[in-house]
């Protein structure tokens, strides 16, 4: 099961149109409620330290080894412009045909919740560190203009939508179910005697990753048709839901 390093903007200084919200503030927010979805839907995740700046963010991500790393931010439009410009751009790195596939999945998924579907866009990019200078497969989402009211505003009113959106694209690209979002629950494996198998794909063809002795005390973090998301010793799987009892 994929884990990603999620890193929202750790940018205070840059002040939203609307009276008091910052570009890290509303980032922070946005990724806070990305993680339930991210949860119950067995992807992991690592956020940023949001003492540290972007280099940072990329030698921590380095340090890891993660299936994608997924930087989070809202734009600002040259002085010239202020306030004029809309539009979502999703980057990525032209020498990483996955990044182009993850931000295209991300660009396109958007459309669907934003205002201006056409202005929801992947981008290739050069110069952004977080998408050129990560080893995982990299993205980073400038999602609308914080100094555009318009934008600004559907950022604080959407964020539950945009982050139930992203993980729904994250889900695409690692090829596995998207699971809604639900407080994780107690339960144990009940097989009488034999062990369970933690599988990579809720299918009895998913690949088996591990084994749960029977008695096992488990957290199940989503369930999708009649397998549960799971976790056990260090991996997150899917177990058959006929074999665990919820209490």
């Amino acid at each position: 099961m994929p884990t990603i390093f999620l890193s929202p903007s750790t940018q205070e200084w840059n002040a939203y149109v609307t009276e008091g919200n910052n570009e890290e503030k509303m980032m922070n927010r946005l990724a806070d409620a990305m993680e339930p979805y991210l949860r119950s839907s067995g992807i992991a995740y690592v956020r940023n330290d949001p003492m540290r700046n972007v280099s940072g963010a990329i030698a921590d991500s380095n340090a890891g080894y993660f299936d994608a790393h997924v930087a989070l931010h809202s734009n600002a439009a040259p002085e010239q412009y202020a306030g004029m410009l809309r539009g979502i751009d999703i980057y990525f790195s032209p020498a990483s045909i996955q990044s182009e596939r993850l931000a295209n999945i991300i660009a396109n998924n958007l459309k669907a919740i934003y205002p201006l579907p056409a202005q929801s866009v992947a981008r290739p990019t050069s110069r952004l560190g977080e998408v050129t200078q990560t080893r995982a497969v990299a993205v980073l989402c400038e999602l609308g203009y914080h100094d555009n009211i318009e934008d600004a505003t559907w950022l604080e009113n959407n964020l539950d939508a945009i982050a139930r959106n992203i993980v729904m694209s994250l889900t695409d690209y690692f090829g596995i179910p998207f699971v809604e979002a639900q407080e994780p629950q107690a339960g144990v494996v009940s097989t009488q005697g034999t062990n369970l198998n933690l599988r990579s794909y809720p299918s009895l063809y998913g690949t088996i990753i591990g084994q749960i002795p029977d008695g096992t005390q488990l957290v199940i973090d989503g369930k999708t048709g009649n397998w549960y998301v799971t976790r056990y010793q260090g991996k997150t799987g899917y177990v058959s839901a006929e074999f665990v009892k919820l209490y």
